[in-house]
């Protein structure tokens, strides 16, 4: 039996982030919830995100649909560690999205450019 979902759907999920994902923090660990990723595991943040922070939702790039999470440059880095994850949250509400990141260490007071990325659903196999 097939299976197949509409654009439409995936798009609702992605612009559910690009809409509500308003911080993005740098951290040492994966977060698993709100509280990890804003604090205990947090090494730099992105704060006051708008949906123009994202670019999309587009064609995926294998199959599906994705976002592009923008560049964002000078990004202060709060606390010395090794950057391992990257979480989107709802400052108010929830832990939104976390991914992996290429391992890095990170010192204080230094700045950091974090590089577009996608966040890629793929249709249903």
């Amino acid at each position: 039996m097939a299976k197949s979902v509409h654009d439409d759907v995936l798009d609702a999920a992605l612009d559910y982030v690009a809409n509500n994902g308003d911080i993005i923090y740098i951290c040492s660990a994966e977060p698993t919830t709100l509280t990890e990723a804003t604090t205990t595991y947090a090494l730099a943040d992105i704060p006051s995100l708008t949906s123009g922070d994202y670019t999309g939702p587009a064609n995926g790039d294998s199959s599906g649909r994705k976002i592009a999470v923008n560049q964002q440059t000078g990004v202060t880095i709060d606390t010395t560690g090794t950057a391992t994850h990257v979480a989107i949250v709802d400052a108010a509400t929830a832990l939104l999205y976390v991914t992996t990141c290429t391992s890095q260490a990170l010192t204080s007071g230094n700045t950091l450019t974090m590089n577009a990325w996608d966040i890629e659903i793929a249709d249903p196999t």
